[in-house]
């Protein structure tokens, strides 16, 4: 069995999949009349669920506090973009198990134990960059290290004793993506003018007889002084001709984890959807952050 990655972690903490751990304590109440126990579990269930609300709390004023932009004209920086997900141009994921063709999937395989519960044997998920087109321009996108929240899974089985839980989002989906907005290329292009101008000199020196063909003026088979400085001013005119044409060119969008840790976060949920999601759950997470610290309390009363 793999271990969740720290990427599915985060993302359980804000989910109600991780309220798996808030079960400890019923389960305690009808296992166990030790009442000490509480005074160790209760302060430990508490601070899972501040951690928890804390990061359903920073989704959602990520969510409000970051505009949604177009990407023909989206600042360089941390934006949000929707738009309908698109396969990369060298073509469309398939799902490992049922081979849809997808953007991106997330697996888990499992099989049932003797006593009836299901055990993971694999689990998985993909990559691959893919786009999102808003209508206005293309952006290729890097999961990567993000939480991916799809709308929903499915089952299928494999005899009685095996099943797969694939989440897949197709192209054509509607997407929301927030992260990093990196433009490469084009207007943004990093290019060196002293550099690039040095190594075209340095390309002429090797090649003597075009050089001398082109700037020996008095053609004396040397270089001058004032003939190297019109050679210098020649290449200072290609190059800043050639960096015009390269910033001409469209560049290449990239959205990407940011680097200062914010939220990297994609999905196909509806964003109002998502912010109630995240909402609903803050609330049950505080409701059991007080009601194990007003526990924890009582039993050490």
């Amino acid at each position: 069995m793999f271990p969740p990655s720290f990427r599915d972690q985060r993302e359980r903490l804000a989910d109600p999949a991780f309220l798996g751990a808030y079960a400890v304590v019923p389960l305690l109440f009808s296992h166990t009349n030790n009442l000490h126990v509480y005074v160790y579990v209760l302060p430990i269930i508490a601070i899972i669920a501040f951690i928890a609300w804390l990061l359903s709390m920073k989704r959602i004023l990520t969510i409000d506090a970051t505009p949604t932009s177009r990407i023909a004209s989206a600042a360089q920086g941390y934006v949000e973009l929707t738009g309908r997900a698109v396969a990369h141009p060298g073509g469309a994921l398939r799902s490992p198990y049922t081979g849809l063709p997808c953007v991106w999937y997330r697996y888990v395989i499992q099989e049932k134990t003797r006593d009836g519960k299901w055990r993971q044997l694999e689990s998985g998920r993909s990559d691959d960059s893919f786009l999102l087109d808003d209508g206005t321009g293309q952006c290729l996108i890097d999961p990567e290290n993000a939480e991916i929240l799809p709308r929903s899974a499915e089952t299928n089985m494999k005899g009685m004793d095996y099943r797969c839980i694939e989440s897949l989002i197709l192209p054509g989906e509607r997407l929301c993506a927030i992260g990093e907005f990196t433009t490469v290329g084009g207007a943004n292009a990093d290019l060196d003018l002293k550099r690039d101008i040095g190594e075209l000199l340095a390309a002429w020196k090797k090649d003597k007889p075009a050089l001398h063909a082109r700037f020996d003026l008095d053609k004396d088979g040397e270089i001058s002084e004032k003939e190297w400085m019109l050679a210098r001013s020649q290449a200072r005119r290609d190059i800043r001709k050639t960096h015009g044409e390269i910033r001409a060119q469209p560049g290449t969008h990239l959205l990407h984890q940011p680097r200062d840790g914010r939220v990297f976060l994609i999905t196909n949920l509806d964003p109002r959807q998502l912010k109630r999601r995240y909402t609903i759950w803050a609330w049950v997470h505080l409701t059991v952050l007080l009601g194990s610290i007003a526990g924890s309390a009582y039993f050490l009363g």
